[in-house]
């Protein structure tokens, strides 16, 4: 029987593509990508066997309505959409593509800072409203310290970057054993108070979830040196927007990047829009064609793995409880 793959977005960048469709797979696409409705309909409706999944919300009752779904895959790494704990409760695991968009992350993540650091944004725009607008009181990076919070792929390239501009790096990471870097040159801290009174830049590298949630706040941007950065292209969720805006207002932040918001798409009328002290782009980070194919690929395999009884490394699941005991599940696609 031919295994139906659901994929909550238009479309799937070929590499992805490519492997489904040589597994013998059917490939269902949601036309809206936001359409919560949509997606739950599908589920109800359509004999699905995986799901890789974009940005809308995979929620308990979307899962519920799907009798016939045995794993889902995440399209990144970021699984706060997608309602982990109903998927557990149905022995299905989630899967996750890590490092796939490491490199792209990362490298937005070094735009970010570059142009939060010398008003770049804010300059271009003067300039195409003809304006000369000289900026010049932009941040020399070099000699200052980075903060990173979250030490993965992502962190560990953008440090070695930083290094070589000549910025001093401190992480902090609680999945890091016994305060052990990975980086060579990077020091490790133990806590989140420790990081911020010597992060001249403060850089968001952490999953959405119970802990991370509105981590950053008033007391932890009051923490950091007067005129830090922040730069963001972890989850909007992660900082208290309202305290963030009050910190660029004041001047206890000089600036901020950001690709991530507490809302998306971002409001009309947000305050942040209206800071000229804030670089913004669309949660973009991972989506250059290098970091589309990347996932995509990845999370075709993650799924062809489970339906053919090829599980991926556990280290990609989010639930990988649900491996231990697992036997082979019935096979829905060709090998």
């Amino acid at each position: 029987m031919t295994a139906t793959v659901l994929v909550t977005a238009p479309k799937l960048a070929k590499a992805g593509v490519d492997l489904l469709a040589h597994a013998g797979a059917r490939v269902i696409y949601l036309k809206d990508a936001e359409s919560v409705e949509e997606l739950e309909h599908l589920m109800a409706t359509e004999p699905i066997d995986a799901v890789i999944s974009r940005t809308v919300t995979l929620s308990a009752n979307a899962i519920a309505a799907c009798p016939t779904l045995k794993v889902i895959s995440k399209h990144g790494v970021g699984v706060s959409n997608i309602d982990v704990g109903a998927a557990t409760e149905r022995g299905i695991p989630v899967y996750v593509t890590p490092g796939a968009n490491a490199q792209s992350v990362a490298e937005m993540t070094l735009g970010l800072m570059f142009a939060a650091a010398r008003r770049i944004g804010w300059m271009d725009r003067e300039l195409h409203d003809g304006r000369w607008s000289r900026a010049q009181d932009g941040v020399e990076l070099q000699g200052r310290t980075l903060g990173l919070v979250g030490f993965g792929q992502i962190g560990q390239r953008v440090a070695k970057v930083c290094m070589a501009l000549g910025m001093k790096v401190v992480a902090f990471d609680p999945a890091l054993k016994a305060g052990a870097s990975p980086v060579d040159g990077v020091r490790t801290l133990p806590s989140l108070d420790a990081l911020l009174p010597l992060s001249d830049v403060l850089s968001l590298h952490v999953p959405l979830n119970k802990h991370t949630r509105n981590m950053l706040g008033a007391a932890q941007f009051a923490a950091m040196p007067r005129g830090a950065i922040l730069v963001n292209t972890a989850r909007g969720e992660v900082v208290d927007e309202p305290a963030l805006i009050d910190a660029l207002q004041s001047g206890q932040l000089h600036a901020a990047g950001l690709d991530t918001m507490a809302q998306e798409p971002l409001p009309a009328g947000s305050p942040l829009a209206a800071l000229p002290n804030v670089v913004l782009t669309p949660h973009v980070g991972g989506s250059t064609p290098a970091a589309l194919a990347g996932m995509a690929s990845g999370a075709a395999r993650n799924v062809l793995g489970w339906l053919q009884g090829r599980p991926a490394d556990p280290s990609a699941c989010v639930n990988p409880q649900l491996l231990r005991n697992e036997t082979t599940p019935a096979s829905g696609v060709s090998a």
